[in-house]
C-alpha cells in the first residue's frame, strides 16, 4: 500500500507533459516542491520553459532545478521502465483524440502499467472523462446530454472506457480521476469529488483544477483501486 507522504515532497513522472493538464502537472508540481520528470514524445516540448518552472520553484521557496524534461515513447514500456525507477509516483495525463479511431489512453495506459512492473513503482494516476459515467446523473443529463456525446465522441469515449477496463484490472495502487468538459484559465482552486457516481451539475472543470487535483490526492491511500469523477 502507498505510504503517507503528506508533507514530504515526492518524485513524480508526468505522461503527457506537453499537453495543457500534463503543462499545469509540471508546473504546480514544481511549485509544491516535488522532483518532477516530464516525459514528452519525440518532436514535443513543454509549454513552458525551464527557466520560468525555476522561478516557480524560487517564489515557492524551494530549490530550482526540480524538473527532468525527458523525450520517449509512452507506447514503449522497455523504454519508459528505466525512466520510472526510482519515482513515487506516475501521473498520465495523455489525452483522447478528438475524432477519429485511437487507442491512445488504451495503449498508453498498458504500456505505463507494464513499465510500472518492471521498475517497481506501484502508485499510479490517470485521467480519463466523466462522459461515460452516468451512476448519478440528473434525467436530462443522463437520457439527453450523454447520448449526444456518446455519439459525438464515440471513438474517444470508446477508448477511455478501454483505458479504465484495463487500468482497473491492474493490482497497482491507481486511481481513475475523471473530470467533464475541461476548460482553460487559472484555477478555480476548489473541486467536487464522488467515487460512488457522478459530480450533480459537474459539466467543466479547468485543466489547472485537474492538475491540482491530482497532485492532492497522489498520497491519499482511500482512493487506491478507485474511480473519482471530478468538477469544479
Amino acid at each position: 500500500m502507498l505510504t503517507n507522504l503528506e508533507g514530504l515532497t515526492m518524485k513524480l513522472v508526468v505522461f503527457g507533459a506537453s499537453g495543457r493538464i500534463g503543462t499545469e502537472l509540471v508546473r504546480q508540481g514544481v511549485a509544491a516542491g516535488h522532483t518532477v520528470t516530464a516525459v514528452v514524445r519525440e518532436g514535443s516540448s513543454l509549454q513552458v520553459a525551464l527557466p520560468e518552472l525555476r522561478l516557480v520553484a524560487a517564489r515557492a521557496g524551494v530549490p530550482g532545478g526540480l524538473v527532468d524534461v525527458v523525450t520517449a515513447d509512452v507506447m514503449d514500456p522497455r523504454a519508459i521502465a528505466p525512466i520510472l525507477a526510482g519515482h513515487d509516483a506516475v501521473l498520465s495525463a495523455l489525452g483522447p483524440r478528438p475524432s477519429g479511431s485511437s487507442t491512445v489512453l488504451t495503449d498508453g495506459a498498458r504500456s505505463i502499467l507494464q513499465a510500472m512492473g518492471e521498475s517497481g513503482v506501484r502508485r499510479f494516476l490517470v485521467v480519463s472523462v466523466a462522459g461515460i459515467h452516468s451512476t448519478g446523473d440528473d434525467p436530462f443529463t443522463k437520457y439527453v446530454v450523454k447520448p449526444i456525446l456518446q455519439r459525438i465522441l464515440r471513438e474517444s469515449f470508446a477508448d477511455a472506457r478501454r483505458m479504465e477496463a484495463v487500468v482497473g484490472a491492474s493490482e497497482l495502487d491507481w486511481t481513475i480521476a475523471c473530470p467533464p468538459r475541461l476548460t482553460n484559465g487559472a484555477a478555480k482552486g476548489t473541486f467536487r469529488s464522488n467515487t460512488e457516481g457522478t459530480v450533480r451539475g459537474g459539466f467543466s472543470m479547468t485543466r489547472a483544477d485537474v492538475a491540482a487535483y491530482l497532485l492532492s490526492v497522489v498520497d491519499d491511500a482511500d482512493l487506491i483501486r478507485k474511480t473519482v469523477v471530478i468538477s469544479n
